[in-house]
């Protein structure tokens, strides 16, 4: 195992600069997930730490030692792909064990190593099938067990569960985080799916336009977003969102169509500054007095119960419950958020604003 160090890292094709001085710290043993949407910069980085793009400035180091102009075969990373790279004329015996064939490894040793990674991973029933015998998951636990055979410091994911269908990549994904809590070896793993990064990480890295937004542990990152963007790509469903401006007295935001909302004990704002309120659709509820919405679409899940209402002014404003309320479309509701759980963002830079 080792402890990744990512320095002022920057990629250009040509003129276009991708990544813009990417600097990121991961520990050994420690799960990452880089996670933004397309066009972040997010596998390019991966790539890169793997040796498969140059660098065009800064410095990637692998356990201490500067990678940057070190071949992939020896930087000691294992890389598991979106399209699994099976070779489909190997058995899955063979496919795991090709990496140790090509460094000329005793045949017991590779039999005692793929035989471990299959138990490991529920394959040794299937030593003998080919890739087109499996289905799409386990053809992706053979990929897993063919990283696992080399015994690297390092594994790269790079959105490894796209291919496979919603219950399967749910299933996945918990076996993929059972297989570092035991294995314990640093996995950097790209998704643009931020719910795989939330219940996958130790730390999620939020990316976006070739720029790092926020590092933290998940539940920091969804309790205290640092910036509009990251409050709004972290949470399925997103973060409310509402333009408006401090009251005249400090204590409440307006915002169009007559909206005021108490702010109570959220960070505090300058009378007059213009803002942007976030409240979580799960920190709404029903009130006397508050926001009137009327309901435009409703979304029972069976868990919760999820209403997208639309107040006099336009504006779009989701909540979730978990009671069993009979909403209607069309139907008239007042909406509440609890101020201790507002967030309130700067309308021009877009930053946190803190107490």
């Amino acid at each position: 195992m080792a402890s990744v160090a990512i320095r002022d890292v920057r990629k250009s094709f040509g003129a276009t600069e991708i990544l813009h001085g990417v600097s990121i710290d991961i520990e050994d043993g420690q799960f990452v997930t880089l996670v933004g949407p397309s066009g972040c910069g997010k596998s390019t980085l991966l790539r890169m730490i793997a040796g498969l793009e140059g660098i065009t400035g800064g410095e990637i180091a692998i356990g201490g030692r500067v990678v940057n102009r070190v071949a992939p075969k020896e930087r000691d990373i294992a890389m598991v792909f979106q399209n699994y790279a099976l070779y489909p004329h190997m058995t899955v015996a063979e496919n795991m064990a090709f990496s140790l064939m090509l460094k000329n490894a005793p045949k017991q040793e590779r039999d005692q190593r793929v035989q471990r990674a299959a138990e490991i991973l529920g394959l040794a029933p299937l030593l003998d099938r080919y890739p087109r015998q499996l289905s799409g998951g386990q053809r992706q636990r053979v990929a897993m067990g063919r990283a696992i055979v080399r015994d690297p410091q390092v594994f790269l994911f790079d959105e490894p569960l796209s291919n496979l269908d919603a219950k399967l990549r749910v299933a996945m994904r918990a076996e993929i985080k059972e297989l570092h809590q035991r294995l314990k070896t640093t996995t950097v793993y790209v998704t643009h799916d931020q719910i795989e990064a939330m219940t996958m990480a130790d730390k999620i890295v939020v990316m976006h336009d070739g720029i790092v937004e926020q590092v933290g542990p998940p539940l920091e990152l969804y309790d205290r977003p640092d910036n509009l963007f990251v409050a709004s790509f972290i949470g399925s469903p997103a973060m409310n969102l509402l333009k408006g401006r401090i009251s005249d007295d400090g204590a409440s935001f307006e915002g169009a169509g007559g909206i005021a909302i108490w702010l109570g004990s959220a960070p505090g704002a300058p009378a007059g500054r213009r803002v942007v309120l976030g409240i979580r659709p799960e920190h709404i509820g029903l009130a006397d007095n508050g926001v009137p919405v009327t309901i435009a679409v409703v979304e029972p899940s069976g868990a919760e119960i999820q209403i997208i209402g639309r107040t006099a002014g336009g504006e779009e404003i989701v909540a979730n419950f978990r009671e069993r309320h009979d909403f209607r479309p069309d139907q008239p509701v007042t909406l509440s958020a609890d101020p201790g759980l507002i967030h309130l963002f700067d309308a021009d830079t877009g930053k946190r604003l803190r107490t």
